[in-house]
Formats: C-alpha cells, structure tokens, sequence
C-alpha cells in the first residue's frame, strides 16, 4: 500500500524529544564542526548542510542514545564532504585525527554534562546561607562587593566566604565524578 504525500512527511517529522535534543545540541556540533573548519562562515555553511540531514535522517536516531555523537558523525560527513570541494587547501586532518576530535569532543561534552549535574547536586546540599550567598554572586552576576553591601557584610568576609564555599563545591563535584567514573 503506498502512502500519501501527508503520511510520509508525518512519518519523517521529528518527535518532540527529537526536537528537543537537536535545539540542545545545535551550539555543541556547530564548535565541533569549527574545530575542524577554523572559518566560521564555512562552518556555519557545513552546519546547516548538517542540519538538513540530520533532520532528514531522524527517524534513524534512536531516542535515548547519544544524540551529541550521533549529530556529530554526521557532521563529520559533512566535514569530509566539504574538504573534497576544497583539496586545493593544503591545509586538511587525516580522517584519523578527525576522528580523534570527534571522541574528544563527545568525551568532553559528556564530562560537561556530568560535571553540571553534580554541581546542581552538589549547590543543593548547602546551607541555606551558603546557597544564597553563591545565588547572589552567581545568579545576577552580582560582583563580589555589591554582595557585601548587599548583605551588610564586610567585602573580605564575603570574598573569604565565598572562597571557602567554591571549594566545598569543587570537592564535592569532584568526589561525584570519582565515584561515577568507574
């Protein structure tokens, strides 16, 4: 039985999640695409020819996989793609050290997220004062001073206070991620 132009396009359509992955990731596959393209018009050019692809190949993504190294593998086609137009560059990776950055990059990413999650845990488990004062340096980009004042505290107080609370924090984020790494 052959399907009508509307039910074919509803099957390619992306899911939500889908969606929500690819606006996610847009800004991780565009610098990984730039760490191998240094001009960031030709970048943005393979990005968008990227774009057109993943989003024709959607339905071959599986949800709940790595959707950064998926993105990036066909980012990397496209990559390659773009130096065969342009062999004349003398200037060009070896598909090996393309690869090298590709795990690198998804290994970075994949660390980021984890480190990010730990320090949501880990800015949880804090005093009530102690998270506030990280809320009012961090949260408005408030500099260290305004916080003083703004909390009627002596400056080298808040600046002493806040050193000791970023280095709860870093222990913390760093003994979750020893114990998430096997």
């Amino acid at each position: 039985m052959n399907n009508t132009p509307e039910q074919q396009s509803e099957a390619s359509k992306p899911s939500e999640e889908f969606v929500q992955l690819f606006t996610k990731h847009q800004r991780r596959v565009y610098l990984f695409i730039l760490g191998q393209i240094p001009n960031p018009g030709d970048a943005e050019e393979v990005l968008q020819e990227s774009n057109v692809v993943i989003l024709r190949k959607c339905d071959q993504f599986e949800i709940g996989t790595n959707f950064l190294a998926w993105a990036c593998s066909v980012a990397r086609f496209e990559i390659l793609k773009y130096r065969d137009r342009f062999k004349r560059n003398r200037l060009r990776f070896s598909s090996e050290f393309l690869d090298l950055i590709e795990g690198e990059t998804v290994r970075r990413d994949e660390l980021s997220d984890s480190r990010r999650d730990a320090l949501a845990t880990c800015i949880g488990k804090l005093s009530d004062k102690d998270r506030e004062l990280i809320q009012l340096r961090y949260a408005s980009d408030g500099k260290g001073q305004d916080v003083a004042a703004a909390l009627g505290r002596p400056r080298n107080s808040v600046y002493q206070s806040l050193s000791r609370i970023r280095k709860l924090l870093l222990d913390c984020v760093n003994r979750s991620l020893a114990i998430e790494t096997p």
